[in-house]
């Protein structure tokens, strides 16, 4: 059986930590006690990011490092020992992005994003696996998508990359079941995420581009986060908005192509709202890092009923409800959207 330890007597390693979804996380397990390494390729940012939550009385370590390399995942591992004695959780955040075809994405920066998305994480994952065998166990938590069960248009390699993702979670995860090692590993699909994301994506589309709404608060990302750290789940959906991609590719594929055809391009783009310019592109070297949030001009949710359902036994009954609820506001948020553009 797989015990998990409560936070505030948890050391975390997360990549990906210098900004969105991973700062994020990091911020919300310092505040309840846990003992985080922060894992990134920006020095600088790592550092500031350290400094701020130490102040506060955190315990924070930083390793600069791309995921990307094999010997950089070693290094972390070898960190988290040397700072904190090693880790109970670790999670896989670290991510690459682009916008545009297949066409125009070259296959180099198709091949990074795999890189980073799925050989990352994968080195990652065995990384943790073998220091929690050896370590009484533990949990792995693998950032994946509602991309991993229905691709988007116009990212087509990331959508690629996170099905990889799911993928080689769920066989990671039934292979060490079957040793019976006490590990969790979790997969957890967010939906569209008020982060850096459309600012750090390369962008190959004739217009700046935005993430389809509608989007949620990346705080329901890091308790979700923080929630498989403390407690075995096999995955977890962060946002009914997204949730209805996925649902849709499952009942009615062809249908989803077709609308993601009418719609799905302009829903990723914008040509009045093109973020932070400094954070812009960030595929293969760091730019500008230490926000959560991203910079354009968005409506946010703050609550996803879908995820508070998932967490809760008691209340996988009414999970159908409360998705159900957000599937409708999530569609409404599309059309407005796309009425509004219309009217333009």
């Amino acid at each position: 059986m797989v015990r998990l330890k409560p936070l505030s007597e948890q050391t975390i390693v997360i990549t990906g930590a210098s900004s969105g979804i991973g700062l994020a996380t990091a911020e919300e397990a310092v505040a309840r006690g846990a003992r985080v390494l922060l894992a990134a390729r920006n020095r600088d940012a790592l550092e500031q990011l350290a400094a701020d939550l130490s102040a506060g009385g955190g315990e924070v370590a930083i390793c600069v490092a791309d995921v990307s390399r094999e010997e950089d995942i070693t290094r972390i591992v070898a960190t988290a020992v040397e700072r904190f004695g090693g880790f109970d959780s670790w999670v896989n955040d670290a991510a690459a992005a682009t916008y545009g075809s297949i066409e125009q994405v070259p296959i180099e920066d198709q091949r990074h994003i795999f890189d980073v998305n799925y050989h990352g994480l994968l080195m990652g994952s065995l990384a943790a696996v073998r220091h929690l065998r050896a370590h009484g166990g533990g949990a792995i938590v693998n950032m994946g998508s509602v991309l991993s069960d229905r691709a988007m248009i116009y990212q087509g390699p990331y959508s690629a990359s996170k099905a990889a993702v799911q993928a080689a979670t769920d066989a990671l995860r039934m292979e060490v079941e079957r040793a019976g090692d006490p590990i969790s590993i979790t997969l957890i699909k967010p939906a569209s995420i008020n982060t850096p994301y459309p600012e750090h994506a390369r962008n190959y589309m004739d217009t700046a581009p935005r993430l389809p709404p509608p989007l949620y608060d990346p705080a329901l990302v890091a308790d979700a986060i923080l929630f498989a750290c403390e407690t075995p789940r096999r995955q977890l959906y962060v946002g009914g908005g997204g949730y209805l991609i996925s649902l849709a590719g499952r009942v009615a594929p062809r249908l989803t192509d077709k609308a993601m055809q009418l719609m799905g391009v302009e829903v990723q783009q914008t040509e009045t709202d093109p973020g932070d310019p400094a954070q812009r592109d960030n595929l293969t070297e760091p730019k500008k890092d230490g926000d959560v949030h991203g910079n354009q001009d968005v409506f946010v949710r703050q609550t996803s009923l879908l995820l508070q359902a998932q967490k809760q036994p008691l209340l996988v009954p009414f999970v159908a409800a409360a998705a159900a609820v957000e599937l409708s506001r999530g569609a409404r948020s599309i059309f407005r959207w796309n009425r509004e553009s219309d009217d333009e």
